[in-house]
């Protein structure tokens, strides 16, 4: 997924059009966008727009938002939305690797009680939101097979830890949060799933949030969370390959092919190795599936 849009779980208009903003993903939210006493209202307003929405051709992919595991909220989250089958689960505030695996077992239950195929619905977990969770941001590897791309988060991060500010004047992040973000992609690499970028707070600016997503990508990040529908386009935009870097893609791929996959050769005179093919590689499979 190159966008995910988060949209507030008890709002019936946001999410009826969240559906044709153009974004890969629809996150559903229970969490940090509801009110503590609206939380059954916004479960029952989630399964009621998934199981609708699952007959909406060319939709996005809908996630859930649940609570975090120390609210106590859990259980009921998944009880009241695994019916309407979506397709995968947002964790948030994930401390460990251990988390994950936790969460993949009460999807097991919750699929078998409602008559869904095991694994089926996947993970995004939120790995970097508490001092804990940042410091464990490589434990992911082998946690689950359902976990399918992790994110970070910024705000709840420096609630977490009391920082009074989470960017320099210029607009980049101070180097906790530069921290906390470069330990997710080592850790999404390293499990071996999708790094997404956190969002971009100021929705109204544009030119801020196209640097932003134009670092993140040449980074290594593969897509970046949403909070506003208005953020999506700029999103789609610089997360999908262009024609261009599809074509030299190609080309090293082809290069390496055609000379029987050497260590090295040259191509358009530049000198490229194996992780060049990688590289490659990664790119062409990732234009695919967009």
């Amino acid at each position: 997924m190159r966008s995910a849009l988060f949209i507030p779980g008890d709002s019936e208009k946001k999410l009826a059009k969240g559906l044709d903003c153009g974004a890969d993903c629809l996150l559903l939210d229970l969490e940090d966008s509801v009110a503590p006493n609206n939380k059954e209202e916004a479960r029952s307003t989630v399964a009621d727009f998934l199981r609708s929405a699952n007959d909406v051709p060319d939709r996005p992919r809908l996630f859930v938002r649940i609570n975090a595991f120390d609210t106590g909220l859990t259980e009921d989250d998944l009880a009241a939305v695994l019916a309407g089958k979506p397709d995968g689960v947002v964790l948030p505030k994930s401390q460990h690797g251990q988390d994950v695996t936790k969460l993949d077992a009460q999807l097991r239950v919750h699929e078998a009680q409602n008559q869904l195929d095991d694994g089926v619905t996947r993970i995004l977990a939120i790995i970097t939101e508490t001092a804990v969770g940042t410091l464990n941001a490589g434990t992911y590897k082998r946690s689950s097979k359902r976990l399918e791309a992790v994110s970070w988060g910024a705000e709840d991060l420096s609630a977490d830890i009391g920082a009074v500010r989470r960017r320099h004047e210029d607009g980049r992040y101070t180097d906790l949060f530069r921290y906390a973000r470069v330990q997710t992609l080592l850790g999404a690499v390293a499990a071996g799933v999708q790094p997404l970028d956190t969002v971009f707070t100021d929705f109204r600016d544009e030119d801020g949030l196209k640097k932003e997503c134009r670092e993140a990508m040449l980074d290594g990040f593969t897509g970046k969370l949403a909070i506003h529908p208005a953020q999506v386009g700029v999103i789609n935009e610089v997360f999908t390959p262009s024609a261009e870097d599809i074509a030299k893609a190609q080309a090293v791929v082809d290069a390496f092919s055609a000379a029987g996959n050497p260590g090295v050769l040259g191509v358009d005179g530049e000198m490229l190795d194996r992780p060049h093919l990688r590289k490659a590689q990664n790119l062409l499979v990732r234009a695919k599936k967009i």
